[in-house]
């Protein structure tokens, strides 16, 4: 009888502390919703950093039900590769910049990336937050996709070459320089007097490094990121674009999350967002010193001679043209009259 109800005894602990152990793990049952996140730069850039925290806290708030993977450094495929998988739902979330591979699907969702159009950051929120940033949105969604309210910072873009200080329009005369495969940066380029190549960001480093190209063009954060320092001598701070990563979701996955889902989750990512704005302009600014003090050598640029370049090459007027009064004058109500 003793060895009996000790048994029993033990079965009874053994229930309980089976169940009680169980509770911390309540997350390790598969999640009802898994969302694949691909991005084009590396893993240790203030995009995917923040973008991990999303996920952790997206785990945590949901008890679970919704998981986010995040697919860094083109690791499902370059840029082109990622947004065909977004619209046929093979990836769940893409990030990508309007002015790169998606502006051939939303073309109106490049009118960010104008060349010297955005002084500062006031105007660039104030834009993309505002009524440019409404009018973008609908654009996207128009085109089958869905997107998230808060627009994710690249940063000001600056030019980096392995031969010369940029200083004035004329430096970049025959220059070939690699730009995102975008028809606005070959036409802003080619305005400039340079000789620009459209490429994926994955093959960017070899092709500085076999001077396939001369130059690139990006923001720090993305130039220490990907060790584009040890193929490059040379980075001028001419802020020529802003440019960001609007957070894109294939529609058809997203409309089968709960609406309750949807919100707490979109509110996560937005506020990471938020977040990762703060991060990357000062990690830009401390990364000028970092890059600088391991040999890369800096120079302000005065704009106004580049924007009067483009002025008269015609820029801003086919571009105006291109993206309609309506667009270009939401763009003007936050950056002023651009020639």
């Amino acid at each position: 009888m003793t060895n009996c109800m000790t048994r029993r005894t033990f079965a009874t602990i053994l229930a309980g502390a089976t169940v009680s152990a169980a509770l911390p793990l309540r997350y390790a049952r598969a999640a009802e919703f898994t969302f694949k996140i691909g991005t084009n730069v590396p893993a240790a850039h203030p995009l995917n950093v923040h973008l991990s925290k999303a996920a952790e806290k997206v785990k945590t708030e949901t008890s679970g039900r919704f998981e986010l993977q995040l697919f860094p450094n083109n690791q499902l495929g370059a840029d082109s590769d990622m947004l065909s998988q977004l619209r046929s739902g093979a990836l769940e979330c893409f990030l990508n910049s309007g002015v790169n591979v998606l502006s051939t699907l939303i073309p109106a969702a490049a009118i960010s990336g104008v060349g010297f159009a955005f002084k500062g950051y006031p105007e660039v929120w104030n834009a993309l937050d505002g009524k440019l940033g409404i009018h973008l949105r609908s654009q996207i969604s128009k085109g089958g996709l869905v997107v998230l309210d808060k627009v994710w910072d690249n940063g000001f873009r600056m030019i980096t070459n392995s031969s010369k200080p940029i200083t004035k329009p004329e430096d970049l005369q025959g220059m070939k320089i690699r730009v995102p495969v975008s028809a606005l940066w070959l036409s802003l380029f080619k305005a400039l007097g340079a000789a620009p190549t459209g490429m994926n960001f994955a093959e960017v480093y070899t092709a500085l490094q076999t001077k396939v190209v001369d130059g690139q063009e990006n923001p720090p954060a993305i130039i220490a990121a990907a060790k584009l320092n040890e193929v490059q001598t040379y980075a001028s701070v001419t802020n020529h674009m802003w440019d960001g990563w609007w957070f894109l979701m294939n529609r058809r996955a997203w409309g089968q999350v709960p609406p309750g889902l949807q919100e707490t989750v979109s509110k996560i990512i937005n506020e990471s967002c938020v977040a990762q704005r703060a991060d990357v302009a000062q990690k830009n600014i401390d990364l000028r010193k970092e890059l600088a003090a391991a040999g890369m050598t800096f120079n302000e640029v005065d704009q106004a001679p580049f924007r009067a370049k483009l002025s008269g090459a015609g820029f801003y007027k086919e571009w105006r043209d291109k993206f309609g009064e309506d667009a270009w004058g939401l763009l003007e109500e936050s950056v002023g009259k651009l020639a």
